[in-house]
């Protein structure tokens, strides 16, 4: 009987480590980070995110916009903002010489959008981990999400953040999706 138990305890504890480590993003995103993490110093993207950092926004404005934001189902002109800005624009042809990239954004210092590619599902993002393990309160890190798969795009997709650093202190993040089919071809 506790032969049994034991068995069942090992079995269970193989089968759920193996289901995390499907989920941990493959080597082949790691060996991108530097690649992406050179990114977070380029000029057009500094700027954009140092501009944005110096309305001093509240976080219950960033908040409130963040509801609007999430209420509107469609591709509204305040979104649209961010995809044909100058960062938005620049944020497309970086996504277009990445053939392995489905979207890329840009979050100030709070986690609030600066610029993307495409819509996203929020305006904040500083209570998630793309941003907070990133962001790192200002010391910056390169930051790997788990895979999910995307029913809409049918590819195994994962999220990289990397800090966007002005000197030697983090500013915001920038956040790449990374479609994990593109990148192992």
């Amino acid at each position: 009987m506790k032969t049994t138990i034991l068995v069942c305890a090992l079995l269970v504890l193989t089968l759920t480590a193996g289901l995390a480590l499907a989920d941990r993003a493959p080597q082949t995103v790691y060996d991108l980070s530097g690649t992406l993490a050179a990114i977070g110093s380029d000029p057009v993207i500094v700027e954009a995110v140092k501009a944005q950092n110096a309305k001093g926004m509240k976080l219950s404005e960033i908040q409130a916009m963040d509801e609007r934001w999430r209420n509107t189902y469609d591709t509204a002109d305040f979104m649209l903002a961010l995809m044909t800005s100058e960062l938005g624009k620049h944020l497309l042809e970086i996504l277009k010489s990445k053939g392995y990239c489905t979207n890329i954004f840009v979050m100030d210092n709070q986690g609030a959008l600066v610029g993307m590619v495409d819509k996203v599902s929020n305006y904040w993002i500083g209570d998630r981990e793309i941003f907070k393990a990133s962001f790192s309160h200002g010391a910056g890190a390169v930051f790997a999400g788990e895979v999910d798969y995307d029913d809409t795009d049918l590819a195994y997709k994962c999220p990289v953040s990397v800090p966007v650093v002005d000197g030697e202190k983090a500013i915001g993040v920038i956040t790449f999706i990374i479609n994990i089919d593109e990148l192992e071809m």
